[in-house]
């Protein structure tokens, strides 16, 4: 597994230790799971990382905090270049799968609402905005057009936050970390499975609730969830007047079971 060194790597990790998976870490920085360390872009890292693998994980990468403060064409090199050469060498290695851990931020500018909040599944058109998406966007065509069984996993926003805000992304646009590392376990175990995948979290709406998210996010929360509405009213937190995009991951849930646990709820517990 690339990527062991970062907060989400890690978490997928010691999910995959935990499950019985013998785990190969690989990342540029020392870390608890990083046993080769080095950059993928050096055909000895990328040999000593493969040798005698069955699956690769790859997340490592250059993040959307980098954009504007490292150059494009490293984006592309690490992002679209190492990438590729990771998939050569794994062909070479005689890996079977590739799951590519991606982010739902390639959806881009799709994002924007017009009248109505975004239903954000894997048949909205990715529109990148920036340097970030774009090259995520290309790494994933490079894993989907791979020789080997691939899998993208576009996850949601997963990242610290204070807590109103994190409260309110968790309703319809953040995914708890545990629920990432759950989803890159069940894909591990499903050796079949092929595709992309949103993963996100346990959001209480339908794609019907759209047009009114959008019109009055707090009246739809006051009585789809009414236990989160106390919550942040027991807080003085204001809900939000509208929400502008709600994630869907049934595709994942129907393909390999992915069920995620971490939602608002069990942040604020609520019943």
């Amino acid at each position: 597994m690339t990527g062991t060194s970062g907060r989400v790597g890690a978490a997928i990790a010691a999910a995959l230790d935990a499950a019985g998976w013998a785990v190969r870490g690989v990342d540029r920085v020392t870390g608890q799971w990083t046993g080769v360390v080095g950059d993928l872009r050096d055909p000895g890292v990328r040999r000593a990382a493969l040798h005698g693998c069955d699956l690769v994980i790859h997340a490592a990468a250059l993040h959307a905090p980098h954009v504007g403060r490292v150059d494009d064409e490293e984006f592309r090199a690490v992002n679209v270049g190492a990438t590729e050469a990771l998939l050569e060498e794994a062909g070479r290695a005689r890996v079977r799968r590739v799951v590519y851990i991606s982010s739902t931020s390639v959806y881009g500018h799709a994002l924007v609402p017009t009248d109505r909040a975004v239903w954000v599944d894997e048949g909205l058109p990715p529109r990148p905005r920036d340097i970030y998406d774009e090259t995520k966007l290309a790494a994933e065509r490079l894993v989907a057009s791979s020789a080997l069984t691939p899998v993208v996993l576009r996850i949601a926003r997963c990242f610290p936050e204070p807590p109103r805000t994190l409260a309110v992304h968790l309703l319809h646009r953040a995914v708890g970390l545990s629920d990432v590392a759950a989803a890159a376990v069940r894909v591990a175990e499903h050796d079949t499975v092929a595709g992309t995948f949103n993963i996100a979290g346990p959001y209480p709406f339908t794609r019907a609730d759209c047009l009114p998210l959008h019109r009055d996010a707090a009246g739809v929360i006051a009585e789809r969830v009414p236990e989160v509405a106390a919550a942040f009213r027991d807080r003085n937190w204001p809900l939000p007047r509208t929400l502008d995009r709600i994630y869907d991951s049934g595709a994942a849930a129907a393909a390999f079971g992915y069920r995620p646990v971490h939602g608002v709820r069990q942040l604020l517990g609520a019943p």
